[in-house]
């Protein structure tokens, strides 16, 4: 995991009188439309201790919209799940539910792996 220490990315001190501190741009992208993404969705098991869980990545937006989505994709399969690292993790193997949810949504999928 990668360790910051303080807000400015672990600077502490600098002997420059004329240094300015230029922090991050943390710009969310813009959502684009539905109908102008196309998201992937696969089945895993790896380090999930043989427990299956879907996952749905490639999604161009902001955090808060994926966190949206991802809330009506669970509600819609009855099941729990997270984003994490910018994917949607769905538990179970519910491929086909997702991707009748995203196409009625207006999304474009893949065939499910």
């Amino acid at each position: 995991a990668k360790k910051v220490f303080n807000d400015f990315g672990g600077m502490v001190f600098s002997t420059d009188p004329d240094f300015k501190f230029e922090s991050e741009a943390n710009d969310e992208q813009e959502t684009l439309p539905s109908n102008q993404q196309k998201l992937n969705i696969r089945l895993e098991t790896k380090q999930r201790g043989g427990k299956k869980a879907t996952l749905i990545n490639n999604f161009k937006g902001s955090s808060a919209d994926l966190e949206q989505l991802a809330k009506k994709i669970k509600a819609h399969c009855g099941t729990g799940g997270s984003v994490v690292d910018g994917e949607i993790l769905v538990q179970g193997d519910v491929r086909k539910k997702v991707m009748e949810f995203l196409q009625k949504a207006g999304y474009k999928t893949n065939n499910p792996i």
